[in-house]
C-alpha cells in the first residue's frame, strides 16, 4: 500500500511555509479553481493545469532530468527537460521558463508554444494520478546545465535513438510518452527532420 505523502509547501519570501496551489481547469482548460497539489494528485485526481518542456542543443538532441530521490512524486525516474504547474493565474509560458530555470540553473531559448494534451495516468508507485491538461513547450538550451540536487538527480542530453534505447532499459514518468508524442511535430520543426524525432 503506497504511503501518502504530507501537504506539498514552499518556503514564502518571509521564511513560513505556505502550501502550493494549482489551478483546476475543466475539459476545455478554462479555469474552475484552485486545489492544493497534493490534494489535486490524490485518486482520482483532479483536473488541474500543468507545463511540459522539451529543450534540445544545437546537435538536436533532447536534455532529459532524472527526478531527484527525494520528490514525492515520481521520484528516481527518467522525464522530460522540465516539468510543474502554473501557480494560479500565473502563464504556462511563464511557469514553464521559471520553473526550467529554478531546476536546471539555465533560461530557454527559442521558448515557444507546442499545443496542448490531456491524460489522465495514475503512478503505481506511489498511487497518486496525473489528471493534467499540460500545455506543452519546445526551445532550445545554450547554456551549461546546473541542476538544484533537490529537484533533479541526473541531466543527460540524448539523441532520438538513444532515448528509445533508454525507455526500454529505464524507468521514466508515466507521462513522459504522451507529452513527448504530443510535442513531437513541433519538436520536429525545431530540431529539423535529420534530428530523427
Amino acid at each position: 500500500m503506497p504511503t501518502t505523502p504530507a501537504t506539498v509547501t514552499h518556503n514564502s519570501s518571509n521564511g513560513t511555509a505556505e502550501a502550493i496551489m494549482l489551478e483546476l481547469v475543466d475539459e476545455s482548460g478554462t479555469t474552475i479553481g484552485t486545489a492544493e497539489k497534493l490534494a489535486a494528485h490524490q485518486a482520482p485526481g483532479q483536473l488541474h493545469r500543468a507545463f511540459s518542456v522539451f529543450l534540445f542543443d544545437e546537435q538536436g538532441r533532447l536534455l532529459l532530468q532524472r527526478r531527484a530521490l527525494g520528490k514525492y512524486h515520481s521520484p528516481g525516474v527518467w522525464s522530460n527537460t522540465c516539468c510543474g504547474h502554473p501557480y494560479p493565474g500565473e502563464a504556462p509560458f511563464a511557469a514553464a521558463a521559471r520553473r526550467t530555470y529554478e531546476e536546471l540553473g539555465v533560461s530557454p531559448s527559442l521558448l515557444a508554444a507546442a499545443g496542448t494534451v490531456r491524460y489522465n495516468h495514475p503512478d503505481p508507485a506511489s498511487g497518486l494520478v496525473e489528471q493534467e491538461f499540460n500545455h506543452l513547450f519546445v526551445g532550445m538550451v545554450q547554456e551549461q546545465v546546473r541542476p538544484d540536487a533537490e529537484e533533479v538527480g541526473e541531466t543527460a542530453f540524448v539523441t532520438a535513438a538513444e532515448l528509445a534505447e533508454r525507455h526500454a532499459a529505464a524507468p521514466f514518468s508515466v507521462w513522459f510518452m504522451t507529452v513527448l508524442d504530443a510535442a513531437r511535430p513541433a519538436i520536429r520543426e525545431l530540431t529539423g527532420p535529420s534530428a530523427g524525432w
